[in-house]
């Protein structure tokens, strides 16, 4: 492992049943680190007993997200390196070395996958092969697993996109998209995460809603055409499909047809407009890094 300063940073709400345990192993395995847990409007005493472990304490006096404590995290680190990780004993501080040493190799972030065996439920884990699929899409790299909250990453890289992240649970979704359309380097390590101590702060539908959302909104600042142009597609074949019907079945155009094959036009002038709109977005952005 490189001689960098390591910097590990754990949002935590309501976590009191294993932050001790899990700080305790992070202090044995990584004695020189520094430590952040992040108290997001705990009201189980999670802060003071990471405070007794011997961890940097942020409290925030209410419950901003899991986004916005990774983001206080991240502020607060004075660490080359960051590790990000759950604070409710899913994470295992033991798989910590296995991202290190594939950051150590030129990576900009490494991200632990879970195995399909890690996930919560049926529902979750359907919902994140969903949105693998669609990130891989949109991003035109393979990503297996978007949501991982479980990732090492060089500070200056992350605090790039720090602006971007949203306060909620979809932090890993916004960065991981981020780091690919600026071009850095992204892998992925297998890992298996252990089942949660305590309950999950996740709502399946609320949540998973957000997700999705998140998505198609990074997805419009990375490669908006890749958005726009199947919906105008669909938009131009379904008004083409329904002049031929009313052609041959009343020998005439219709209004809807026109609606379609205009919306069609529209869509897309929208996606390539968005497109170059997107390419001067990072243009500054990939000044800034060659210049550095």
């Amino acid at each position: 492992m490189s001689s960098y300063s390591l910097s590990i940073i754990l949002p935590a709400k309501n976590e009191s049943q294993a932050i001790r345990s899990t700080l305790s192993e992070l202090r044995t395995r990584f004695p020189t680190a520094e430590i952040i847990v992040v108290d997001d409007g705990s009201d189980d005493g999670t802060g003071s007993i990471a405070g007794e472990c011997g961890a940097k304490v942020i409290r925030h006096a209410l419950s901003r997200g899991n986004g916005a404590a990774i983001k206080s995290g991240v502020r607060a680190a004075s660490g080359d390196v960051l590790v990000m990780m759950d604070a409710d004993g899913q994470h295992r501080p033991g798989d910590i070395p296995r991202l290190l040493e594939r950051l150590d190799e030129g990576y900009d972030m490494v991200v632990g996958a879970r195995d399909s065996a890690s996930q919560a439920s049926i529902w979750r884990g359907a919902a994140n092969r969903f949105y693998n699929r669609l990130a891989t899409y949109m991003t035109g790299q393979v990503i297996p697993d978007l949501t991982s909250g479980f990732r090492a990453v060089r500070t200056d890289r992350f605090r790039e996109f720090l602006y971007l992240l949203p306060n909620g649970f979809s932090y890993p979704t916004t960065s991981t998209m981020a780091f690919f359309r600026a071009g850095y380097g992204v892998e992925y390590v297998p890992i298996s995460a252990a089942k949660r101590v305590g309950t999950s702060h996740i709502n399946l539908i609320r949540d998973g809603l957000r997700f999705f959302l998140i998505i198609l909104k990074v997805g419009t600042l990375y490669s908006p055409l890749k958005l726009f142009v199947p919906v105008a597609a669909a938009e131009a074949m379904l008004g083409l499909g329904y002049y031929a019907y009313t052609y041959l079945a009343q020998g005439r155009l219709s209004l809807a047809t026109i609606f379609l094959l205009t919306a069609g036009i529209t869509t897309f002038l929208i996606g390539l407009v968005s497109e170059q709109i997107t390419q001067l977005l990072y243009k500054d952005t990939a000044q800034s890094r060659v210049s550095r």
